[in-house]
């Protein structure tokens, strides 16, 4: 291993951080003659040394052992703060494919966002976005990912708000915020519980810990489960899911990024936690349950959808709790090809979808038809796209599955009977997306729609090229099966449920004119899945409304009671003052008296209440 290149791996993190700080003074208007676009090629700058970095290291690391290095914060007494660092071929090969596609993504931003004066504070935020997702993918620290997820969170309030003089945009903003708060609320206890318990936050040495921890079932039991809860929420899992549909009122480019890598963020942690989770078998299981839910409901939900952006990105939350089902049945290997082919195969999507968006000012389906032969580019890159999310050979995702399902095939074949759902789900959603976009009758806004420009297609060429040649990518790493150990009904049946879902989602018909069925039956399923179950009516009814509930009771409480009886107090001062001076005489005998009263009525109050003490004493 070079030690130049080892040494200064720790840097790769901060030439996002670095950009996005030079960006700065465009951002926050200091510099305003030259315009804001400078600012984004500062930072596109920061990003190319950072890919370029990354994969020096990745080759020169690749086929040796992880190694890592300490760095101590700070150091008093019995006191030890230190964050560790991991080289290995994951980590490294993790901030290939985060560099790489901020890369690309900042590459679509020029185009997207060319007539946008906040250009500037958006590459800004996407810089501390990379920043944050590098140093997570090398940290070796729980307590180091807490905080870059936290990192993450400000950044995602932040670019979801970017267009903050929207009503909808903010709102969207804030429940991204605060519904990542709760997961991260109980995510913190559990660090610091963890802390306590095994003395280090370091992975490699939590790693030891368990391997001989002996905790009762209930510290277990709670401890895995507030480790699930941040990575549910960052990953948008049941029943934290809902602000992933509502983020995509930000920009394209920003979700481009949080769809293909910030909800991997999460999952990702999740991966390196699986030695504490095994500890407690109810985590596992919530786990799988979660997962499950979410994979199946997700999916279901984005067939219903109307808003481009929306129905895929109900679909990565599918695809994360897939990962969440892989993690809970201790098949990490798989939840990392996973997360590896999702993320190229999402990132293309949304650049394709955001494309659409672009040409035609709509995010409406039913406003769309006839793209195919105007946007050859992004045609071909949504069906790239698409067969990359689903088990269609050779692409990425076919081999995940296939990996994950050929070893579960006998032991859980329930497993089976998920994947095959949720894919045939996923390819019925992208085809009845791909039908209702690029195929039938051009409408009003789709007649004169031209190919994007080049800083937009770029990219999404690249990607798709970079799609085509993953199978190979993971054949050269050596991470696919045998041919003669290749389950064969499980691909047959994975391959005849794309093959059905392709079927289904060609003939789905949807009027133009309007979005909801005419049929009563329909039209139920169709609006409890286009209102996500409605899960937000439930939270209003019960989490919501029991929350406004004991606000009214508080404000009830501090207004007539504590509020109510200061003022009573001072009413009775001022009401006494007022009527004492009325009994003024200027006689010192009458003063006497009211004093010898006053001492007497005192004592006799006194000496009664003691009286009754020492009875009840007998």
């Amino acid at each position: 291993m070079n030690q130049i290149l080892f040494s200064t791996s720790w840097c790769i993190p901060f030439y996002g951080l670095v950009g996005a700080l030079l960006t700065l003074p465009w951002a926050i208007g200091l510099i305003r003659r030259t315009g804001p676009r400078p600012a984004a090629y500062v930072n596109l700058l920061a990003t190319v040394l950072a890919f370029i970095h990354s994969l020096f290291v990745f080759v020169d690391i690749w086929n040796t052992e992880p190694k890592s290095f300490l760095i101590t914060w700070f150091k008093a007494a019995d006191f030890d703060l230190s964050f560790a660092l991991e080289v290995s071929p994951v980590s490294i090969g993790t901030t290939v494919l985060i560099t790489g596609l901020s890369l690309l993504a900042l590459t679509y931003a020029l185009g997207y966002l060319e007539k946008d004066w906040a250009i500037a504070r958006f590459f800004a935020l996407m810089g501390f976005f990379e920043a944050a997702l590098s140093g997570l993918a090398i940290s070796d620290s729980l307590f180091l990912s807490y905080a870059l997820l936290e990192m993450l969170t400000l950044s995602t309030y932040l670019l979801v708000g970017f267009w903050y003089a929207q009503p909808l945009v903010v709102t969207a903003a804030r429940d991204a915020f605060w519904t990542k708060r709760v997961g991260d609320l109980l995510l913190l206890m559990g660090v610091v519980t963890l802390s306590t318990l095994a003395g280090s936050l370091n992975f490699s040495d939590l790693y030891e810990w368990a391997q001989t921890a002996n905790l009762n079932s209930t510290t277990s039991t709670l401890l895995g489960l507030a480790l699930i809860a941040g990575p549910a929420g960052k990953c948008a899992q049941f029943p934290l899911h809902l602000w992933l549909d509502e983020a995509m009122e930000g920009p394209n480019p920003a979700s481009v990024m949080r769809n293909s890598l910030v909800v991997a963020g999460g999952a990702f942690i999740l991966f390196k936690l699986q030695p504490i989770l095994a500890l407690s078998p109810v985590a596992l299981n919530a786990l799988i349950i979660m997962g499950t839910v979410t994979a199946v409901g997700a999916s279901l939900v984005s067939l219903a959808q109307i808003d481009i952006k929306r129905a895929l990105s109900h679909s990565t939350s599918a695809y994360m709790g897939l990962v969440f089902l892989a993690v809970g049945m201790q098949q990490g290997g798989v939840a990392l090809m996973l997360l590896l082919t999702h993320a190229i195969a999402k990132a293309l999507l949304f650049m394709s979808s955001g494309s659409v968006i672009f040409t035609t000012n709509t995010q409406d389906l039913t406003e769309m038809g006839g793209l195919w032969s105007r946007m050859p580019a992004t045609t071909t890159a949504y069906v790239v796209g698409s067969a990359g999310m689903v088990t269609l050979l050779p692409l990425g995702s076919f081999w995940a599955m296939l990996g994950w399902a050929d070893g579960l095939a006998f032991v859980s074949p329930w497993v089976i009977a998920v994947l095959v759902l949720v894919n045939g789900l996923t390819a019925l959603n992208l085809t009845r997306v791909f039908r209702l976009i690029f195929w039938g009758q051009p409408q009003q806004k789709t007649r004169r729609t031209p190919e994007v420009g080049w800083q937009m297609a770029l990219p999404m060429v690249t990607l798709t090229v970079l799609a085509l040649l993953l199978p190979l990518m993971l054949q050269q790493w050596y991470l696919l099966p045998d041919w003669e150990s290749i389950n064969w009904i499980v691909v047959t049946l994975l391959v005849s449920s794309t093959v059905l879902g392709i079927g289904i989602g060609s003939n789905m018909y949807l009027h133009k004119a309007w979005s909801r069925s005419r049929v009563l039956a329909w039209r139920f399923l169709q609006d409890l899945l286009g209102y996500d179950f409605y899960i937000d009516r439930v939270y209003r009814v019960t989490v919501v409304g029991l929350v406004a509930l004991l606000s009214k009771i508080s404000a009830w409480s501090d207004r007539y009671l504590v509020d109510g009886f200061i003022n009573l107090v001072g009413f009775a001062a001022i009401f006494g003052g007022q009527t004492l001076k009325y009994s003024i005489s200027g006689r010192s005998q009458g003063y006497l008296l009211t004093i010898l009263v006053g001492i007497s009525l005192l004592g006799f109050l006194i000496s009664w209440s003691l009286g009754l003490l020492n009875m009840f004493s007998f």
